[in-house]
């Protein structure tokens, strides 16, 4: 899978990228990504990629220009690319959304900055997609946390094909606590069940925990979430 990254700071990326289960991916080259300053898109001297907002306001606003330049640039060679801007606006990256972005071919991600960006940009755009309700000084952050969540997605990333299929959200729910050794931390105790070898039960122990956890900590996500008749009478119990 590729990832192409529009940026005014490519150099932003080149750590994050080389590390852990990431980097060992783009050495193999199950992922590439490949980052471009917009800066060299732009046709004036001084290299401008801001201008002021008209009708005015704080702040400057991202020009179309340089960003419609390099995402035809990019296009040239694959019309279907899809295009991403990383925005307060956008919709809410969930592990549903980076599932479904898993199964495109090549990413392109605009990352926005300063007060925002022309309106005429998103003309260009296929989804925009935000973190969450909050505002960061750019869209690099957000473009790293869009390329993990999707690429730990794509076939041979991860090192336990299966793991990614009990993450958190992957059901609707949270994930169940986890243990290792040891047994037995300062009288904290794993949970028997888990020792016992009995892969049915465990099963059972971690559904209910992972029912009890998202209620008590995320109960929006219950409601949405597709529920036996048992474990619905398991939660009202819990509540009770």
């Amino acid at each position: 899978m590729r990832f192409d990254i529009l940026t005014l700071f490519p150099e932003f990326f080149s750590s994050p990228l080389n590390q852990s289960l990431l980097g060992k991916a783009l050495a193999k080259g199950v992922l590439s990504v490949n980052t471009y300053n917009i800066r060299d898109f732009t046709t004036d001297r001084h290299r401008t990629t801001d201008d002021s907002p008209y009708g005015g306001g704080h702040g400057m606003v991202m020009k179309v220009e340089p960003v419609v330049r390099a995402l035809e640039a990019l296009r040239s060679d694959c019309a279907g690319a899809r295009v991403i801007l990383t925005t307060p606006q956008g919709v809410p990256l969930t592990q549903a959304l980076a599932g479904e972005l898993s199964r495109e071919e090549r990413l392109i991600i605009v990352c926005g900055r300063y007060e925002g960006v022309d309106e005429r940009i998103r003309a260009f755009v296929d989804t925009e997609v935000s973190l969450g309700d909050f505002v960061l000084t750019g869209g690099e952050i957000a473009a790293l946390a869009l390329i993990d969540s999707v690429g730990r997605l794509v076939p041979d990333v991860l090192g336990e094909p299966g793991s990614a299929a009990h993450d958190s959200f992957s059901d609707g729910l949270l994930e169940y606590p986890q243990y290792t050794r040891p047994e037995d931390f300062r009288g904290q105790m794993v949970p028997p069940v888990l020792l016992s070898g009995n892969h049915a039960e465990i099963e059972r122990w971690r559904r209910i925990e992972s029912l009890k956890r998202t209620f008590k900590r995320r109960p929006d996500l219950i409601e949405k979430a597709v529920l036996t008749e048992a474990e619905r009478r398991l939660l009202k119990e819990t509540a009770g």
